[in-house]
């Protein structure tokens, strides 16, 4: 067990309603409700989600103790019905044996010497994408980054030949999860699963069209695998997976893991983006920084991998953005018998939650924390960023297996378009309001418009 280096002394949150807890409150501004706990209470705060005990944690130190443990003493929560159905038993919702099982023969796909090879099929999109844009063109930043990750993942995940059923599979997993995200806010989440809602039944004929073009492009790799050269795409290394008993994934569970992918590299990469576009928009300073970089690494080439590294600004717009807009807003793992945090045991059942996005606005941690300063990240910048006080991944064994597509997808698609178009967004008076889904998500559309800087001036 991990010795505790700061003592937890949990204080009692607000009052909740008899069943509900505090669910309401929550429901209605989850980000709001989380920050108000730590800004009021403490480090430490005692709560009911619905009829469930609840701990929020804040400070960083009880952060990396929680991560450490779980999978020990505490196992990650349970996803909701709704999402299991969508995502199935993959390394995300799974336990134990079985996740370590899954995380073994998944995790091969997205290491760092994979992830190289994918960075030219990044930029390649983006690169389409700029070619497709015309100066002075208005178009939706939303839809725009939405896109070209469906593109970067339809061709990392399953290559390029898979045409409409890209679209297919794209419009079908973003309705599921848009029900889903609603539902995580709201009371219908305390309903059993036999519950039927009409949101439920419009996730359930979502889920419906994934399996059957999921399971459509398993079956054809399958049949085409001694027919064609091997290829080096995500559902080709899903597919040639074994574990240590050399038994492979089955077709199943191939499913769920790469609905998994697509969700994890499409939905939130394309949010993280979108928050940069809206964030340099109203920072030219950070975005005249940035021209520089582009123009003294890159020189009007296109980026490669090998740039990845000197793109060192790039980078920390991208973790400022990930600061500030954390995909996952919150995350969750239940105590088991015997599990403790600042040495102070804690209730078996109990959901111990930290938020990425109250931790990451914490002014100890960051000074002046609604502001957007990329300067925070530079390796001699004076105030030390304290471990577990930058979570946007999660952390520990459980620790996000996409981190390093994401971090290169986000530099290399910035570092592209940003090469050839400024992204001036209509930016209302106060920004855009985030929304707590299951991502964090603009409230709505967000328009700009482009203008052209220079073509580039030499090709790969």
């Amino acid at each position: 067990m991990v010795a505790p280096t700061l003592p937890l002394h949990p204080v009692p949150g607000p009052r909740g309603l008899p069943l509900i807890g505090n669910l309401l409150a929550y429901g209605s501004d989850p980000l709001a409700f989380l920050t108000r706990l730590r800004d009021d209470f403490g480090d430490a705060v005692t709560w009911s989600f619905g009829p469930w005990r609840s701990l929020l944690i804040s400070h960083p130190t009880h952060i990396g103790e929680h991560f450490e443990g779980i999978g020990r003493s505490y196992r990650t929560l349970a996803p909701p019905e709704t999402l299991k159905r969508v995502i199935g038993k993959s390394v995300l919702t799974s336990q134990d044996d079985e996740w370590r099982r899954k995380r073994s023969l998944v995790q091969p796909a997205v290491r760092p010497r994979q992830v190289r090879g994918y960075a030219t099929t990044m930029v390649d999109c983006a690169e389409a994408l700029a070619d497709s844009w015309k100066d002075g063109q208005r178009v939706d930043v939303v839809r725009e980054m939405y896109l070209l990750m469906q593109r970067i993942v339809a061709q990392t995940l399953f290559g390029n030949d898979i045409g409409k059923q890209a679209d297919t599979l794209s419009t079908a997993l973003s309705a599921a999860l848009a029900e889903i995200g609603r539902e995580v806010r709201s009371i219908s989440l305390l309903f059993p699963p036999w519950v039927s809602t009409p949101a439920r039944r419009r996730m359930r004929t979502a889920t419906a069209t994934i399996n059957t073009e999921i399971h459509r492009l398993i079956q054809d790799r399958k049949n085409a695998a001694d027919r064609t050269e091997p290829r080096d795409d995500l559902l080709s290394r899903l597919l040639a997976a074994r574990d240590e008993d050399g038994l492979p994934l089955s077709s199943t569970e191939v499913r769920d893991e790469a609905v998994t992918l697509w969700f994890a590299g499409q939905e939130t990469t394309a949010t993280t983006l979108t928050w940069i576009w809206h964030l340099l928009s109203t920072h030219p300073t950070a975005r005249a920084v940035l021209t520089e970089e582009l123009d003294r690494v890159l020189a009007g080439r296109p980026p490669a991998f090998d740039d990845y590294e000197r793109l060192t600004w790039t980078e920390q717009i991208v973790k400022e953005a990930l600061r500030l807009y954390p995909p996952g807003w919150a995350l969750a793992a239940r105590a088991q018998e015997g599990a403790s945090l600042g040495g102070l045991p804690v209730r078996a059942g109990t959901t111990v939650w930290c938020s990425p996005w109250s931790l990451h606005r914490d002014p100890r941690w960051f000074p002046d924390p609604t502001a957007f300063r990329p300067e925070r990240w530079d390796v001699d910048a004076p105030h030390m960023v304290p471990t577990h006080a930058w979570i946007p991944f999660g952390g520990g064994q459980r620790i996000c297996l996409g981190a390093r597509f994401a971090m290169v997808a986000a530099v290399m698609t910035v570092a592209t378009l940003a090469q050839r178009f400024h992204i001036d967004l209509d930016i209302a008076p106060g920004g855009a309001a985030p929304v707590a889904g299951l991502t964090l998500t603009p409230t709505g559309p967000l328009h700009a418009t482009l203008h052209a800087v220079r073509p580039l001036t030499a090709g790969r």
